[in-house]
């Protein structure tokens, strides 16, 4: 089955009932540790998870500074006009 994710990449990626993931689940924990390869486990024919395989974070980055690419408005208000704002 193809599935559209991240940035627009399509990828086909494995699929799975939840029924047959429970009776499987260490051995597709395994494969996905092995492979890269990522697992969805659906529920009634709706995708419920993904099972992707465990990364370490980066030890060297251990703050956000330099995550912001940029700042568009003002995230905190509304722009909305208040009966308390004078004109």
């Amino acid at each position: 089955m193809t599935w559209l994710y991240g940035h627009g990449y399509i990828s086909s990626m494995k699929t799975i009932t939840a029924g047959k993931f429970k009776d499987r689940c260490l051995r597709i924990m395994d494969r996905v540790a092995e492979t890269k390869d990522p697992v969805v486990v659906t529920k009634r024919g709706r995708p419920v998870v993904r099972v992707v395989p465990y990364t370490e974070l980066s030890r060297t980055s251990k703050s956000l500074v330099g995550s912001i690419l940029e700042e568009r408005g003002n995230p905190f208000g509304t722009d909305e006009k208040w009966n308390a704002d004078f004109p």
